[in-house]
């Protein structure tokens, strides 16, 4: 497959700050990419260097097949690029905001009014193109900036958290649209995120902390490492738990999901914990405690390599 992301040994420093340190990283044709790591991991200044708005201080990056240091132009006419931040022009209509994009990007009116329409349609903006973007919803905002960067129907989409800030619903339309996107218009994509569910729908998983990707693979292969590890616990409460459970020499975290409790545990120890908590807590009356081994999730490995302990 078509690398649309060649990046090796990337280095950037502010200061004595180092926030990307000696990054490798591929991204095919065809690949959700996700880079995953806390505030800080350096996932934006990561993004920054790739669309050319920063230079590294080392290392090198390619985009489609362009370096991104001495061919930046050739290489922005293949790329998508939505940030954080709603960034579009909130007097302008919606069509107008495509129009501005597309004309920006050197494409006529032959070019981009058709293609607007078409990708309009396909987020599902159509019937508001004259509306306001000021006068959208934050999820319909968040489509026209998908859709601006779709105009110019780039290989490449680089998304800097598109889904931070908004709710359930729409994150859950915007990751449709994104698959079917990837699926249609063929096109790659490296997407930044804190959510572990976002995370477990990209074939390809980078975690980042401290500048570097520290774990890489599809979200299977980075469950693998805490097969048989996760003890899950219900019927107890956190505070009731976690003094027995951190005493007990094989237990490494107890943490807190919802209604229940995540313990993780040395390997080949889950059954040992398990009974350990059985003569712990015997059952009461009106009560009901289970604690039985479950797949570890991504979260259960950002957990882990975050470096976090027992909170």
């Amino acid at each position: 497959m078509t690398a649309l992301i060649e990046a090796t040994h990337l280095r950037k420093t502010f200061g004595s700050t180092v926030a990307v340190d000696d990054l490798s990283m591929h991204v095919e044709e065809g690949q959700i990419y996700g880079l995953v790591g806390s505030d800080g991991a350096g996932k934006t200044t990561t993004i920054r260097l790739l669309v050319g708005a920063l230079r590294p201080d080392s290392g090198q990056a390619a985009v489609c097949g362009f370096s991104i240091e001495r061919q930046t132009e050739q290489a922005r006419t293949h790329l998508g690029y939505l940030s954080q931040r709603f960034s579009l022009y909130e007097d302008l209509t919606v069509l107008e905001n495509i129009r501005f994009f597309a004309e920006l990007r050197g494409l006529t009116q032959r070019d981009w009014l058709p293609r607007s329409s078409e990708i309009l349609d396909f987020v599902g903006l159509l019937p508001f193109k004259d509306r306001r973007a000021g006068q959208l919803s934050g999820g319909m905002k968040q489509k026209l900036g998908l859709a601006s960067a779709l105009v110019t129907r780039p290989r490449l989409l680089l998304l800097d958290e598109p889904t931070t800030g908004v709710d359930p619903v729409t994150r859950q339309d915007f990751w449709q649209l994104l698959i079917r996107i990837v699926s249609q218009e063929k096109v790659g994509v490296l997407i930044t995120t804190p959510y572990m569910d976002e995370a477990s729908r990209c074939q390809q998983v980078g975690f980042m902390r401290q500048g570097k990707i520290i774990a890489e693979g599809t979200p299977s292969e980075l469950r693998t490492g805490l097969n048989g590890r996760i003890l899950e616990v219900r019927g107890l409460s956190p505070a009731d738990l976690r003094p027995v459970a951190e005493k007990m020499a094989s237990v490494e975290d107890v943490r807190a999901f919802g209604d229940k409790v995540h313990l993780r545990v040395s390997a080949g120890k889950a059954g040992a914990v398990a009974k350990a908590l059985e003569k712990a807590f015997p059952a009461r009356r009106g009560t009901r405690f289970e604690a039985r081994p479950i797949p570890a999730t991504l979260e259960d490995v950002f957990i882990v390599l975050s470096g976090n302990g027992n909170s």
